[in-house]
């Protein structure tokens, strides 16, 4: 056998964009329908950096008829002159990673956009771009496919194709169905982010406009009250205790805003936001503003008798509790965890943060000493709710020792590499004992529970803890739990990579589905924001032709899909109930086995979505419920 030669003709090089083509999830976090969303993001992002310079007022996003999305500014258009690598600038920005305005400090005092690839990662990952910049005069225009240019330049610059007195940029693009599972963008993720984008820039106006057939419709985003509007937006099904109190101030340089209101909840949703973009994993622009507000607050509690010299002081988690918050900071230069930067890490920002919420929050309160007390009267119950459900604690870990193996109803796996292994939730003994003959016991784990959980929305947490389902639940994943209070959920102990949520095809297992996905968004959100849950999808029918082989129907679609090709043919149909209708070889072939199954990743896309989800699923209103596993349902993928 030839032995393969391993010397200095076997390094090769990724030219230009041909490294985004082969590792795209590099560049914008995956190529599922986050991905897929962040192109459009990208563009956007450049043409508020322009909002951000002073220099455009208004934004317009189309889902153009064919598929592909229009984003057009009114700033200054992308520069067209000759760069000193011998071409036009935007054939520069568009062609090259690491290429634009964002590193020189005049052009940009802040952006969001610093990495200088979004436009070029957006060329290379779609089928074709068109450009057309007016600027100086005129309209420039240059094309692409797959993000190599097919137009000829003109002297090393752009053809002009007219005249014109307007400035801006012009971009469509079609994301390319190559590297993409699916092209088409949702227009409620899409609105969701540009409302958000709007809250977040008060003198900025954002038209959308979907141009497809059957969902055509026309948006104006343009929120004057800014992030106050946003928080009030948050809470407007909620009861609140008091009006937003907004304040901003500058620090080092930095741009700080902060919105905050109180309901009458358990809970707290504190959200983060750096230069537009939303940190999901939030950042030390959170933590400074939390430090402060947390001493500050502690301050006036014992200035006013709430607390006593022998009590121990609120924990931040105390004060916070019932609060909605939004912090904005503008930042000169902001680094992040990660391209998709989901979590900023700059120092500085703590310290802006915390000494913009010193300054202003004493100047708020002295001249609100009512809106202060509520809000103090807020943490004094989640002390007595902490105090509670730390004895639960003790009693949960001391009472029940359970081990990795016999953990109540658990059939666990044999593997222990958390990485290859998957626990499936299942509704009902019945399913169960099915799913556990069914399994590959090498890595599939199973846990029946019975009947749907306890709402956690609705209870406090001593009743939380205490419940038998979700106590088993939390001692299998061995992660953890996390409610804001106490905190000693550590991701890093999760023994199964994947979560599965098996419930049934029907309105009861769309129900227990929502009741589990509340327990992990409100305790547990980091097994969503790092993509470990699932909703799998059983098949609702199974059409057994007379001549040629089953098939399994996972909705109605598929199988009104199903009649029309197999028009002048026989075949008998069979509908599932529920799981336990199926027998063992039949439940692995449509639902466990990872070659054929079909499986439902959840993810949270930005804020705005993830407050709406809450409400969804864990409001007073039952349709939404239901409507939104059945919505989803159809964005089910096969997980090979």
């Amino acid at each position: 056998m030839a032995k393969e030669t391993y010397d200095a003709s076997s390094i090769s090089v990724l030219e230009g964009l041909e490294a985004v083509r082969k590792r795209p999830g590099m560049y914008i976090g995956s190529t599922t329908k986050k991905g897929l969303h962040h192109l459009i993001y990208e563009i956007v992002d450049n043409a508020v950096d322009e909002h951000l310079a002073g220099y455009c007022d208004k934004i317009q996003v189309i889902l153009e008829a064919d598929g592909s999305c229009t984003v057009n500014d009114n700033g200054r258009g992308i520069p067209v002159g000759m760069h000193e690598k011998g071409m036009s600038a935007e054939r520069l920005v568009f062609t090259t990673l690491h290429a634009g305005g964002k590193f020189d400090n005049n052009a940009y005092k802040t952006s969001g956009g610093l990495h200088g690839v979004g436009s070029s990662v957006v060329n290379a990952l779609s089928t074709y771009l068109d450009i057309k910049i007016s600027r100086e005069g005129y309209i420039h225009h240059d094309y692409y496919e797959q993000g190599v240019p097919k137009l000829d330049l003109e002297h090393g610059l752009l053809p002009k194709i007219g005249k014109t007195k307007a400035t801006g940029t012009c971009v469509n693009f079609l994301p390319d169905s190559e590297i993409f599972e699916k092209i088409k963008f949702s227009s409620a993720d899409v609105k969701s982010r540009l409302h958000e984008t709007a809250y977040l820039n008060p003198n900025l106006t954002i038209e959308f406009e979907d141009r497809r057939e059957g969902s055509q419709e026309q948006v104006t985003f343009h929120e004057p009250d800014g992030i106050a509007g946003y928080v009030k937006d948050i809470n407007k099904k909620k009861e609140v205790i008091h009006e937003p109190v907004y304040f901003k101030g500058e620090s080092e340089g930095i741009t700080v805003e902060v919105a905050f209101q109180y309901i009458n909840e358990f809970q707290e949703n504190v959200l983060g936001f750096c230069n537009n973009i939303y940190n999901a994993e939030g950042g030390t622009h959170l933590t400074g503003f939390k430090t402060q507000f947390t001493s500050v607050m502690n301050s006036y509690a014992r200035e006013l008798g709430i607390l006593k010299e022998k009590d121990t002081n609120f924990t931040g988690a105390d004060i916070r509790n019932g609060m909605t918050a939004v912090i904005s900071i503008k930042h000169p230069d902001p680094r992040f965890e990660g391209q998709t930067k989901t979590k900023l890490d700059n120092q500085d920002a703590a310290k802006a943060t915390g000494k913009v919420t010193s300054d202003e929050i004493p100047r708020f309160f002295d001249r609100n000493l009512e809106t202060l007390k509520k809000v103090l009267s807020c943490a004094e119950k989640a002390a007595k709710i902490r105090k509670t459900e730390e004895k639960a604690k003790t009693n949960m870990l001391t009472k029940q020792k359970y081990s990795f193996d016999s953990n109540g109803k658990l059939a666990n796996c044999e593997s222990r590499d958390a990485s290859k292994c998957e626990i499936f939730i299942v509704e009902g003994d019945s399913a169960g004992g099915s799913a556990k003959t069914a399994r590959n016991r090498n890595f599939q784990a199973i846990l029946p529970i019975r009947g749907k959980i306890l709402n956690v929305e609705k209870a406090t947490i001593d009743k939380v803890l205490a419940n038998a389902e979700i106590k088993t639940m939390i001692n299998a994943f061995g992660c953890g739990f996390s409610e804001g209070y106490g905190n000693d959920f550590d991701i890093t102990k999760l023994r199964y990579h994947k979560i599965i949520i098996m419930a049934d095809a029907d309105v009861d297992g769309a129900h227990i589905s929502t009741l589990l996905l509340t327990l992990f968004y409100r305790f547990m959100p980091e097994l969503i924001y790092e993509g470990h849950v699932y909703v799998a999808m059983p098949p609702l029918y199974k059409a057994m032709p007379s001549k040629g082989t089953e098939e399994y129907l996972y909705d109605d679609k598929a199988l009104e899909k199903y009649r029309k090709l197999h028009k002048n043919e026989k075949f008998t149909l069979q509908r599932y109930k529920g799981l336990g209708e199926m027998d063992a070889q039949q439940l692995w072939e449509t639902t466990l086995n990872p070659k054929t199954r079909m499986l439902k990743q959840i993810e949270i896309e930005d804020a705005r979505m993830a407050s709406d989800m809450t409400e969804i699923l864990m409001g007073t209103d039952v349709p939404p419920r239901k409507a939104f596993i059945y919505e989803h349902a159809q964005d089910a993928e096969l997980d090979i």
